[in-house]
């Protein structure tokens, strides 16, 4: 082509149109190429009837999501594919999976598994690659340990956090006296550990102090002991499976304690299904969410949920889920699938979410109350503490 035959503003002009052209096109091949997104999940082992509500909320966010085009990855609406693999219960599994995620599989983004051990264990490896991870269904002391940078816990159902607030509702309701059972696993012996100096403190006699293996089948002679003493309280420091063991043989007993806690279980759907509405009426759990007005989407969230699942949401564990979702989707809104950028609006913003505002100290959500919610006519209620609550406590009527 003979230059000198055309005007060099058209020549420029054409090339920029190119250049333009280029680029339309490439943001389109962006756009058409889906997100990918990798996690681990207990699909299988001793952890597998936790994990649903979980995945459901991570289910139904993808749902949600693609129906509106996709994901906004800085100002690109791509759509979310999913990379999940079982780990089978095992933390060290989880390490290996999550390092195959970011070298083999090579995801765009990550999600957490389900657990606090889960979560302590993959922290190295997204330290080493420096791969950002907003937690979940995590929650121990021991996460102020974790280096801060690259995965954040939005949960405020901290052990050492929940034994002062515990021991003051119950001081509140006038227990005088109390059982503490608890399952050895981290999460509830670290409850047990910390709430029973509370509780000595605040003159709250223990008069049975227990522990359990994870695998227990029977509580027959634990509960047994617990009757006999005649406390004013129970506290069941237990997991899902024997939340709902000893909600049974507590029923069969007759363990009539106007103030019943059971640790982590009956915030979720199966609880009420698994020993019936009823039995769970006036137990009191972990969970520091609830559908209120001025949490933005809580109602919302609970609804679709609860058409897609058939089931009310886990009052602590899908909540959780969905406000980890929301906080990455936020900074990667922001940043576009720049790490450090990711790394450092989660780091230092402030977030809206289900369950309000959450900002991050360090690790940790420094903004949400430590709560606890009863079952009150068949739905959950916040009863404590009053900033937030949805109800009042009321005295658990028997089974």
């Amino acid at each position: 082509m003979n230059e000198s035959r055309f005007p060099r503003r058209l020549l420029l002009g054409g090339v920029a149109a190119a250049a333009l052209a280029l680029a339309a096109g490439g943001v389109s091949a962006q756009a058409d190429k889906p997100l990918r997104i990798g996690f681990s999940m207990a699909r299988t082992g001793m952890l597998a009837n936790a994990t649903p509500s979980q995945l459901n909320t991570y289910e139904l966010w993808r749902e949600q999501v693609n129906a509106r085009g996709g994901m906004n990855v800085g100002g690109t609406k791509r759509k979310v594919e999913f990379v999940i693999y079982d780990d089978q219960s095992k933390p060290e599994q989880a390490v290996r999976i999550y390092e195959k995620l970011i070298t083999d599989d090579k995801v765009d983004l990550l999600l957490a598994p389900w657990g606090t051990p889960f979560h302590i264990a993959i922290a190295p490896v997204l330290e080493k690659f420096k791969f950002p991870v907003v937690g979940n269904t995590a929650a121990s002391v021991a996460l102020r340990q974790v280096k801060p940078g690259y995965i954040w816990f939005p949960t405020s159902a901290i052990p050492d956090r929940m034994a002062v607030e515990l021991t003051a509702m119950l001081k509140q309701q006038g227990v005088k006296s109390v059982a503490v059972l608890s399952n050895v696993l981290p999460f509830t012996k670290e409850i047990k550990n910390f709430v029973e100096p509370e509780l000595k403190k605040a003159g709250i006699e223990i008069k049975v102090s227990t522990e359990y293996p994870p695998d227990i089948k029977d509580m027959t002679a634990t509960l047994t002991q617990v009757k006999r003493a005649n406390v004013d309280a129970v506290l069941a420091l237990a997991y899902p499976g024997d939340s709902v063991l000893y909600a049974k043989q507590a029923k069969e007993l007759g363990l009539n304690q106007a103030f019943q806690f059971v640790a982590i279980g009956p915030s979720d759907a199966f609880f009420p299904k698994a020993v019936g509405a009823a039995s769970a009426e006036g137990l009191v759990t972990v969970a520091h969410w609830s559908p209120r007005p001025e949490w933005k989407g809580s109602q919302a969230f609970h609804d679709a949920y609860v058409a897609k699942f058939k089931e009310d949401p886990d009052y602590l564990n899908s909540s959780l889920a969905w406000m980890s979702l929301e906080i990455l989707e936020t900074a990667v809104a922001k940043n576009g699938l720049d790490k450090e950028k990711i790394r450092a609006t989660v780091s230092n913003d402030t977030f809206d979410t289900i369950n309000g505002k959450v900002k991050f100290d360090g690790v940790q959500n420094s903004i949400t109350p430590t709560a606890f919610v009863q079952y009150q006519k068949g739905k959950l209620q916040i009863v404590w503490p009053a900033s937030i609550a949805t109800g009042k406590f009321e005295a658990k009527k028997g089974w």
